[in-house]
């Protein structure tokens, strides 16, 4: 089966999702679980509690169940994925798997230490036609998930991030006062390189996070310079309505 989408949309479609996990048995975006260990392991201890978020087929949970972190949650809005993956893991204690929404986390407040995201929020954006500026309504999707997610963290928990956006474009959306948390990066990769965020929850922005947050809210809350016409633009307003197609 080709699992390409005809259209990038469709990554953001369920019922696509359902087909593929029918026959796909493991498939992992940006590389294996070894592929950042190292990373990882700075941030995440082997007795925390752990949320990874749109767990997919990626045999990242298993790999990780492997190297020692046994309290591994698993959410994916795939029923078809839940259940496939529930199965094939049903011999590990502390292992679970839930169909559930990213922007509506069934768990009490600071329910985790450690909340993963492997290039679930990249998939989210996929048909973002601007890294600088997303829509609207993935800027709203991305911002319900991101609350929820810091909303679940303990205090001192981290939220990583796995992604292939550099920081000039996610940090803009990580660099938030309300979610309550501080942000590291790192980066991995031989040829192509992919980007490891960590935000703690509990701790501050650095001067520089907080001085983008300002920039970003500055420009959008900026209202245009009124258009203010003069009589020989008002003579040559004809120009507008020509027709150059």
């Amino acid at each position: 089966m080709d699992y390409l989408p005809d259209d990038n949309s469709r990554y953001n479609d369920v019922d696509y999702w359902d087909e593929r996990y029918k026959t796909e048995q493991s498939f992992d975006w940006l590389g294996c679980f070894s592929k950042f260990k190292h990373l990882l392991e700075k941030h995440v201890k082997q007795e925390d509690s752990i949320l990874i978020l749109g767990c997919g087929n990626s045999s990242m949970s298993g790999d990780m169940y492997s190297a020692g972190y046994r309290s591994i949650t698993n959410i994916d809005y795939s029923s078809v994925c839940i259940s496939t993956m529930g199965a094939r893991y049903s011999h590990c204690p502390g292992m679970t798997w839930q169909q559930m929404d990213v922007r509506q986390l069934s768990f009490p407040e600071a329910s985790f230490d450690v909340i993963l995201e492997k290039a679930t929020l990249d998939a989210i954006m996929v048909e973002e036609k601007s890294p600088w500026e997303v829509s609207p309504d993935t800027a709203c999707f991305i911002h319900q998930a991101l609350t929820e997610i810091s909303r679940c963290l303990k205090p001192g928990g981290r939220f990583v991030s796995v992604t292939f956006a550099n920081p000039l474009f996610r940090k803009r959306l990580y660099a938030r006062t309300e979610y309550n948390w501080s942000i590291t990066e790192y980066s991995y990769g031989e040829g192509f390189e992919y980007f490891v965020y960590v935000m703690t929850k509990g701790e501050g922005l650095s001067p520089e996070d907080a001085a983008l947050e300002k920039k970003i809210l500055e420009d959008t809350t900026k209202a245009p310079p009124p258009m203010i016409a003069t009589q020989s633009e008002d003579e040559e307003d004809f120009l507008s309505n020509i027709d150059l197609t």
